[in-house]
């Protein structure tokens, strides 16, 4: 193990991941073995196929195939009778589609098509030749880095882009070979014995063809075995890395005195080297390269000020105790302590990259000094971490921020404790670089490593002995109870198994254990903490109670919902981080190299099967991300085109609802199908999901189809619109909204009713404003024989003409419209210019009927009826039960005032039987002939 690489690759690993480039996209799919395309599927015979010119050949130099397409051609097996046919020039006949198998027409011999057949065939020769080549070199250098981990990563990669490509390549000649196998079928089979002779130019067309056939099976031949050589070449590759990390891990030294004493002189010549070699390059850069070397210390510190004022100023709410919060709630504590580790850890690490840099491209460091100040800066910012996440969980100055329940001597002792165990494998890991670098004896690395662990071990058996626990009721100043039995017992087996492993002669594993230990348990401690502060804040109501669900809260103006829901995308992201973070830390603590995590990934985003399908994860992101940026773009220009042409050229709401919803429906549907392109899905599928859906609406899906359509109809049609008042059936109402599926009609009620567009399509819908608002209302007065009918007429007219909102084109109008047994029915009809306003209307006249008959003393000696037939009558609104208007006159005395109650009583009932049914019927004879009424 490198440790050098593999700390360096913490703070550029991501960045490494996202621009892997062309290598890895050419590297994510292993190899397979690829057998000649023989037998591939069969395509139809059809007339004049011509040669195909460029049919997924791929990209000369480059590492990845110009087809896309990476399935090896498993289908096709090879021909034994045509392997070893010649290859002569490959030409293309063009014969007509009907002609029959044994008696083709001439056949045209196309100069290009034969040219294009040529260039393809040796543009897949010399790709297959350059293949060769390429696995040559590859396996030569994979035998010369066998005991290099790093370097056969490397290689790996390369080797399975030369796979990719062969398998590429291969693939590239089936469609060649589907147009060879189709024209042979329409060349039929050479006539038999005893058959006449079928034309010269059919034999010779026939057999070059053949001859072309056995040229390609012989090329796919030959990408079969390069093929498997790839594979074969590969596999050995991950059984070298996985031997070496075995012996790395299991190898067993001899521990004795010996060792110690050559250790010893070791270290004493390594001392003096190293002393030797510092001295000198400090003296050369300060002589030679002083301005060049200040420079990239002043650029390390201001970086480092970047980083630390930034930081600070940025993320200060995130990354500092809240000395004012005096019970800080769990998620407030988890928040702070995973965001304090991770931000000044990344800047530390920032500043570390960009020291380092500074000083290499100011050529400052020399070739020995080099490993020695990446190891050094890679220490540095590992020991930061794992001590400052190790403040942030047991937070020794402060036990309100604390996670653990410990005592605040415990918290102490424990922060001790892990920064010594660190700091051991720090030095540890640091002195190995320095002797590497310098090249010192590998017995000199084993003791350093063998001191390291057996001191972690004794410091991890140290620590069961330790009393940092404390009772549920007890203050965080007492003095702390010992672990548990069970975590005593795990500290003191797996401090002795270390310092045992170290002293059998196992160094490796010694030192492999320790540092997984320490490194990787802070970074599961860290993922943990990440993992519950995500879970604390995407929890209904938390969000609201942070300092940035507040902000958004007074700048948004976002409700509980709003704000439950950035909540819980905030905890997605949260998680998201915290597995792309740290999950390849810990490969690269276990072996595993960046070129390893980099194909996975690329793998695992582009390439999963599952069976013959395959999944891609970053084809599907980017088809929901353009359906969603063409749904944004459709609800802008909804919005803009409704806004500002149709609002300012005073549009129709209704006209600009169907202009509105037309527009979403057209661009929601483009936004579909270039999602589905970008998703990677092929269009021309959809036909079996029409075929589908066609047989689904046979069987059940026909009311949807039919209620679908038939909204679109009303779109266009528009037989009414948002804001109509409409009748259907016993629904009655406003249009509030056309959707796909139904109209939403609300009631006078304010009750909304879902109905399907297909019922308004199919049956009789009565629309009060279609085209305009106008409307007329009628109202029935009843008066006693004693009145004059003409003057009843004038005084109606007259008390019509003189409301404001009674339109006097039309005029109103007076019908003397029955005769009753005791009384006389007249009727008023008016016309009002917005027929939503009729009911106020009516209203007035009855009042000023009611006035002016009684003023006019009209009714003597019988009460005055007042019967009005309203558009409510329908829609059950207003009540219209007739009104007693007026006082009976000449009732003088006690006896006449009780028989003109009786009058009053007698003609306030209903009208009889007969009377009633005919107003009805006239009533409805009038509805039938102006349903506007």
């Amino acid at each position: 193990m490198h440790f050098v690489g593999k700390l360096l690759a913490v703070s550029v690993c991501l960045l490494s991941l996202a621009g892997a480039g062309a290598v890895v996209a050419q590297n994510a799919q292993p190899a397979q073995t690829t057998q000649p395309a023989e037998t591939p599927a069969k395509a139809p015979a059809q007339a004049g196929n011509q040669p195909a010119q460029g049919n997924a050949q791929p990209a000369q130099g480059s590492t990845q195939p110009a087809q896309g397409s990476a399935q090896p051609a498993q289908n096709a097996q090879p021909a034994a009778d045509n392997k070893g046919q010649p290859a002569p020039a490959a030409q293309q006949p063009a014969t007509a589609a009907g002609q029959p198998a044994q008696t083709p027409a001439t056949p045209a011999q196309p100069s290009d098509a034969v040219s294009a057949a040529e260039a393809g065939q040796s543009q897949t020769a010399e790709q297959l030749a350059t293949a060769a080549k390429e696995l040559k070199r590859l396996k030569d250098l994979i035998a010369k880095a066998s005991d290099d981990d790093t370097l056969l990563a490397g290689y790996k990669v390369e080797v399975d882009a030369v796979a990719k490509q062969i398998i590429a390549t291969s693939i590239a000649t089936r469609p060649r070979l589907d147009e060879i196998k189709a024209r042979l079928t329409e060349l039929g089979d050479p006539p038999g014995e005893g058959q006449p002779p079928e034309a010269d130019i059919v034999t010779s067309e026939r057999k070059r063809l053949l001859a072309e056939r056995g040229e390609i099976n012989a090329l796919t031949g030959e990408a079969e075995n390069l093929s498997v050589q790839a594979t074969k070449l590969s596999n050995a590759i991950t059984a070298t890395r996985r031997a070496l990390f075995s012996n790395t891990l299991l190898k067993n030294t001899d521990v004795s005195i010996e060792m110690f004493d050559e250790a010893l002189s070791a270290t004493i010549n390594e001392t003096k080297v190293l002393s030797r070699s510092t001295t000198s390059w400090l003296t050369f850069v300060w002589n030679y390269k002083r301005i060049p070397l200040l420079t990239a210390l002043f650029l390390s510190i201001c970086a480092a000020l970047i980083f630390l004022v930034g930081s600070n100023r940025l993320f200060s709410p995130y990354i500092h105790h809240d000395k004012s919060d005096e019970e800080p709630s769990y998620m407030r504590r988890l928040s702070v302590a995973f965001w304090s580790t991770l931000i000044p850890t990344l800047s530390t690490a920032a500043f570390a990259v960009s020291s380092f840099l500074f000083l290499r491209s100011f050529n400052v460091l020399r070739s020995d000094i080099t490993p020695i100040i990446a190891i050094a800066l890679a220490v540095t910012v590992v020991g930061f971490f794992v001590t400052t996440l190790a403040n942030a969980v047991l937070s020794p100055k402060d036990s309100r921020w604390r996670l653990v329940r410990v005592s605040d001597r415990g918290a102490n002792v424990l922060l001790i404790t892990i920064f010594a165990m660190a700091l051991v494998n720090g030095l540890d890991y640091m002195f190995g670089g320095i002797s590497e670098a310098l090249g010192s004896p590998v017995v000199l690395t084993v003791v350093k490593s063998f001191i390291a662990s057996v001191v972690i071990g004794l410091i991890i058996i140290a620590s069961a002995w330790i009393k940092p626990t404390l009772k549920r009721d007890e203050p965080f100043d007492a003095p702390g109870h010992p672990w548990p039995r069970i975590v005593s017992i795990i500290l003191v087996l797996t401090g002795a198994s270390l310092i045992i492993a170290a002293a059998t002669g196992y160094v490796g594993l010694s030192r492999f254990i320790a540092t997984q230990i320490i490194i990787t348990g802070a970074i599961l401690v860290m993922m943990y903490i990440g993992f519950l502060t995500g879970k604390a804040v995407s929890r209904q109501g938390a969000f609201a109670e942070t300092a940035a669900g507040r902000y958004l809260e007074r700048r948004f103006k976002l409700e509980q919902v709003g704000l439950d829901q950035v909540g819980l995308a905030a905890g997605l992201g949260i998680y998201a981080l915290v597995a792309l973070f740290f999950i390849p830390l810990i490969l690269l603590q276990w072996g595993f190299q960046v070129a390893d995590i980099e194909s996975w990934t690329y793998r695992a985003v582009t390439e999963i099967k599952i069976g013959t399908i395959t999944i891609s994860l970053m084809g599907i992101m980017a088809g929901v991300l353009f359906f969603a940026l063409g749904y944004v773009v459709t609800r802008w220009v909804q919005r803009w085109i409704d806004g500002n042409i149709m609002a300012r050229s005073r549009v129709d709401a209704g006209v600009r609802n169907s202009i509105r919803t037309g527009i979403g429906y057209v661009g929601v549907g483009l936004a579909g199908l270039i999602g589905l392109s970008a998703a990677g899905i092929d269009l021309s599928n959809l036909a079996l999901v029409a075929g589908a859906l066609s047989l689904g609406v046979g069987f059940g899906l026909q009311n949807i189809v039919s209620n679908f359509v038939s909204g679109l109809i009303l779109l266009v049609e528009r037989p009414f619109k948002v804001g109509d008042w409409i009748v259907s059936g016993t629904t009655e109402g406003f249009v509030k909204r056309i959707s796909v599926r139904a109209t939403e009609i609300e009631t006078f009620q304010h009750q909304s009713i879902m109905m399907p567009n297909s019922l308004l399509i199919n049956a009789s819908v009565g629309n009060w404003t279609h085209r305009n608002k106008l409307g007329r209302s009628e109202i029935a007065i009843t008066v006693t024989y004693a009145s004059e009918p003409r003057r009843i007429m004038d005084l109606l007219a007259e008390i019509a003409g003189a409301h404001p909102m009674v339109l006097k084109n039309p005029s109103p109008t007076v019908g003397f419209t029955a005769f009753g047994e005791d009384r006389m029915t007249f009727e008023l009809r008016i016309y009002v210019a917005d027929v939503l306003t009729g009911g106020g209307v009516r209203n007035d006249l009855r009042v000023a009927i009611y006035e002016r008959f009684r003023d006019e003393g009209i009714g003597a000696p019988f009460p005055v009826k007042i019967e009005d037939v309203p558009i409510e009558s329908q829609t059950g609104i207003e009540s219209h039960e007739p009104e007693a208007v007026g006082e009976p006159k000449g009732a003088t005395s006690a006896d006449e005032k009780a028989a003109a109650s009786k009058k009053e009583a007698a003609s306030a009932a209903p009208l009889d039987e007969d009377s009633e049914a005919e107003g009805s019927k006239r009533r409805a004879s009038s509805r039938r002939s102006n349903p506007n009424r």
